[in-house]
């Protein structure tokens, strides 16, 4: 699909800037399985691979993982039967049983990865602490962020922002289904184009769908960076920030 660099700020030449603290924000739809189980193992582990690859090359990672392929409270809620912050509760439940399934993926592959929950769950992980948690990135060790911000009516994309802010983030990567942010739905829209590089302001303006408004508004006003590429992509996380997958720039 064409391009279409809708700011006049200049795109650097070879990729990304050079980004060293990356929060990556996954979908927990990425993690399901084709016949729609919540977990699908090989998925897993390749993700796993991918930012073992990332922390090789020099990248210290955070994630954040969604519930979405165990239960949306938004969606529940809304039929009716459960009130929306117990609905959200739940689904901050699924991001951790995410969290350690991911966790697990990434000892395996090889780096040490730690759990921590907003929401505390002492038994099972560590609870979430900034101090405890730039500890360990300093060490080079992986941080699974779990438990959204902790409380109701937040998304999981505005947990990402708000985690990336306060462990001194360089940016956040939300790896979605599409190589970056566009016009328009392109599974929908043959006309849609891609974005090379957009400003917060502009990415709220246009209301485009990658991340809810909340988000975008807390990145703009910490001077976040953000980057939109394809989870689908060979090595996704490692080729998105060196530059060697297509993705959008969101900064200021």
């Amino acid at each position: 699909m064409p391009e279409h660099p809708l700011s006049e700020k200049p795109l650097p030449e070879q990729g990304p800037p050079p980004f060293r603290r990356v929060l990556v924000k996954l979908s927990g739809e990425a993690l399901a399985a084709p016949d729609g189980y919540w977990l699908h193992p090989p998925t897993l582990a390749a993700l796993a691979d991918d930012i073992v690859r990332a922390v090789s090359e020099g990248f210290q990672i955070a994630l954040v993982v969604g519930g979405g392929n165990v239960i949306r409270g938004a969606r529940v809620s809304a039929a009716g039967w459960i009130d929306r912050a117990t609905g959200d509760s739940l689904g901050m439940m699924a991001t951790v049983m995410n969290s350690l399934a991911l966790e697990t993926a990434l000892n395996a592959a090889g780096v040490t990865a730690r759990t921590m929950s907003a929401v505390s769950m002492p038994t099972i992980c560590e609870t979430y602490a900034r101090q405890p948690a730039l500890h360990h990135l300093d060490k080079g060790q992986v941080v699974v962020l779990a438990g959204g911000t902790g409380n109701p009516y937040f998304t999981t994309d505005t947990a990402a922002v708000l985690r990336a802010a306060e462990l001194k983030c360089d940016a956040v990567l939300k790896a979605t289904q599409v190589d970056g942010v566009y016009s328009a739905d392109p599974k929908t829209n043959p006309d849609a184009v891609r974005y090379d590089r957009l400003s917060h302001d502009e990415a709220i303006a246009r209301d485009l769908k990658v991340m809810d408004t909340a988000a975008f508004a807390l990145a703009r006003d910490g001077g976040l960076p953000l980057i939109v590429g394809s989870v689908h992509a060979p090595s996704s996380v490692t080729a998105i920030l060196t530059g060697r997958a297509p993705s959008t720039l969101v900064a200021p």
